[in-house]
């Protein structure tokens, strides 16, 4: 276990992955699992938390124009935090467009489909872009307002590590939330009527 006691951050990397800080890098021989954000960073109000409504989010997206997160109210929604510069979030991308393959189509119970909505925490807009492309992440929704960290809507639900996601229904409650791999699937796959 390596502990990295930094201005207001406490990291801990178990087995070998290393954690990433917007202060400083902490290195690792392995991969990495988790980009940290400094825990003295303001948040608005207390997180958001499984059983609550999801807060709006309104961004830009790649084509100029703001995004509203309740655009998709009625959908399944993944709202998924994360960078082009972040290892741990790129990593999992393929994981998010096998997902989005195989639940876009689906027929879930209560809702009217499956969207991701994407939420850069990058400054830089060219590298957002091609990260995307590179990546192929083909949905739609993909939004920031290039303040990095500042993001305000990851200021909002008080996002300290990317990646992070959370899982709402088509009310715009939250019912899961920080899924990866397998453990996102799983959690889609309950709302499924048939796929």
């Amino acid at each position: 276990m390596y502990i990295n006691i930094g201005i207001g951050t406490i990291a801990l990397a178990f087995f070998g992955f290393g954690i990433y800080s917007n202060m400083q890098s902490t290195g690792s021989n392995g991969g990495s699992n988790v980009a940290v954000v400094s825990s003295n960073d303001p948040a608005m109000d207390e997180p958001p938390q499984i059983g609550d409504m999801a807060p709006e989010i309104e961004q830009t997206g790649l084509n100029g124009k703001k995004i509203k997160l309740s655009s998709l109210r009625g959908k399944i929604v993944l709202i998924d935090f994360w960078a082009s510069w972040c290892g741990p979030c790129r990593g999992e991308n393929p994981n998010l467009v096998a997902a989005y393959k195989k639940y876009k189509k689906a027929e879930f119970k209560t809702a009217k489909g499956f969207e991701i909505f994407s939420v850069s925490l990058d400054s830089d807009k060219k590298k957002w872009e091609t990260a995307i492309k590179a990546d192929k992440l083909e949905w739609k929704n993909h939004v920031s307002d290039l303040q990095g960290w500042s993001n305000l809507a990851a200021i909002k639900y008080s996002v300290e590590s990317i990646p992070m996601n959370y899982l709402i229904d088509e009310t715009g409650k939250i019912i899961d939330m920080n899924l990866r791999e397998m453990d996102l699937h799983i959690a889609i796959d309950k709302l499924v009527k048939k796929l």
